[in-house]
């Protein structure tokens, strides 16, 4: 397990714009994930442990360290049919945002954060697009990481931060015109409608 301290920010009104997005495929919408993704999985993240260092040789920073966690997997509503990838079990290490340790005294853990998403931490239940690559499991992207607590789509840990419904959709801009994510249309909804918007999507691109 990474020990060390977690610096926090001051209170936000929302958590937009934590960072710049890391989008490996396109991941915003059902279609893309249904397209792209080998298999989306509810997980709760169980557990995470430090996997990697990289020593930086100048900057604030002396190490960036790599983190993986362990997600007990609570259901598979979609698996891709046309490429070949392991079998998800149930739990799967996820190769998650890590951490940059402070040169000043060697040990404070400052998190890595990405644009409009969740860290995946602990004690947290998240969807998730994924896709096997280099021997492992990474997501398709930003939109592909989704905070799922209580079952509800947006309510969760996300940007590092807790948010419920309503905090999420005002940090993701969801009123947006221009927005058709998976996650506004899904905002507060759970499992089945998780389910039937792949379904759908998959549906539509056989």
């Amino acid at each position: 397990m990474v020990a060390g301290v977690l610096i926090g920010w001051p209170g936000l009104d929302t958590v937009n714009g934590c960072g710049l997005a890391v989008n490996r495929y396109p991941s915003e919408t059902a279609k893309d994930w249904v397209r792209y993704a080998d298999v989306v999985v509810v997980g709760r993240a169980v557990e995470e442990r430090e996997s990697g260092r990289e020593e930086l040789s100048a900057g604030t920073y002396s190490y960036e360290v790599d983190r993986t966690v362990q997600l007990e997997v609570q259901d598979k509503p979609f698996t891709s049919t046309t490429r070949s990838h392991p079998t998800v079990g149930s739990s799967l290490d996820y190769i998650g945002l890590g951490w940059n340790v402070l040169r000043s005294d060697g040990k404070t853990l400052i998190p890595e954060l990405t644009g409009d998403a969740p860290r995946v931490v602990p004690d947290h239940t998240y969807v998730l697009a994924l896709r096997w690559e280099d021997e492992r499991w990474v997501s398709l992207g930003e939109g592909a990481v989704v905070p799922f607590d209580g079952q509800s789509v947006g309510n969760g840990e996300w940007c590092g931060q807790v948010v419920d419904t309503d905090g999420f959709a005002q940090g993701e801009r969801t009123g947006r015109r221009s927005d058709h994510s998976l996650e506004k249309t899904l905002l507060g909804q759970g499992l089945p409608a998780l389910k039937s918007a792949l379904d759908a999507a998959a549906k539509k691109a056989s």
